[in-house]
């Protein structure tokens, strides 16, 4: 499955390739490419693909939405029990794919490629990308050194039970192992795109910091935001509070004029109690909604891997 945006360069060469390496394979399979607002000639060469080729399916999204939403559109198409997912620029090696399908048949849900020697710019990617992976392996516990590239493996039944939004098609490792999948990595090729430029810079340096705190929430706060809304508050209360006590004792005790000498320390006892009710609020106003979420959704707050009676898998 490739996520397709002006790469009419690149399109017939990776099909071939691809062709070469599935054919080799004892399965059936699929090529499914998902245009996202190309404004080049990629869909008109994916349609003859398409025409010459049955194995060939074609998915244009209305506008170009981003890469997340690209790979969930794909995700949902798939029909095969391995879903493959890699760039359409020619910097991921078709005839690798081999090797994603055996870690997958020794029993692993993902096996996420690993850049191990990466060709891209120092400062513009490799060095932004080193800060994210560390920060993502240890907010979500992965043990996985690239985070980044869509060069992945999935069994269907897992990937499809992952919902992406936003710019979270990266992190799709830390929010597939909190229902439980057995994840790996696998070091490949990085190889330079022969075609075009990058449609990454700097900027979305900014965008997956923010990614990052919302895959921590969502790992281990979704169900319980009492916990981190709770503790937050809970800390500003009693700030509030012991500055409060002390401020009194001063008024009562000392007999001083706190207003007079204490008047900002006051005021920020004020809103320290103020942001700590809020924050609780706020906490049980989460706990109430998330509730709802799981109640509306049907989502589950357990996944079976496997069942078994008499002896025989289910």
């Amino acid at each position: 499955m490739l996520p397709v945006y002006n790469e009419e360069d690149s399109i017939e060469k990776l099909y071939r390739r691809l062709k070469v390496v599935l054919g080799k394979l004892d399965m059936t399979s699929e090529i499914i490419l998902v245009d996202d607002g190309s404004t080049d000639r990629s869909v008109e060469i994916i349609k003859q693909l398409c025409k010459d080729d049955s194995s060939v399916r074609l998915i244009i999204l209305r506008r170009n939405f981003g890469q997340t939403p690209a790979l969930a559109a794909g995700f949902d198409a798939a029909r095969g029990e391995i879903i493959i997912a890699m760039d359409a620029d020619l910097q991921h090696d078709p005839y690798e794919i081999p090797r994603f399908i055996d870690k997958i048949n020794e029993g692993y849900d993902i096996v996420s490629g690993w850049r191990a020697r990466r060709m891209d710019s120092f400062f513009i990617r490799r060095i932004p990308s080193l800060v994210a992976n560390r920060l993502m392996r240890y907010l979500s516990g992965v043990d996985i050194h690239d985070f980044g590239t869509t060069f992945k493996a999935y069994r269907a039944e897992v990937i499809k039970n992952v919902r992406l939004y936003g710019e979270l098609h990266r992190f799709i490792p830390a929010l597939a192992s909190s229902v439980g999948a057995k994840i790996t990595e696998l070091p490949i090729k990085n190889i330079n795109r022969p075609f075009g430029q990058s449609k990454y810079g700097i900027g979305r340096t900014i965008r997956v910091l923010f990614d990052l705190l919302t895959v921590k929430f969502l790992l281990s706060y979704l169900t319980r935001p009492l916990q981190f809304f709770g503790l937050i508050g809970l800390a500003c209360f009693f700030v509030g509070s012991v500055l409060g006590v002390y401020l009194l004792w001063r008024k009562i005790i000392v007999g001083i004029d706190i207003m007079a000498m204490h008047g900002p320390m006051i005021l920020f006892a004020i809103f320290m109690i103020i942001i700590g009710v809020s924050f609780v609020s706020m906490g049980l106003l989460g706990e109430v909604l998330s509730r709802i979420y799981h109640e509306s959704t049907g989502r589950r707050i357990y996944y079976v891997r496997e069942k078994w009676q008499g002896g025989k898998k289910e």
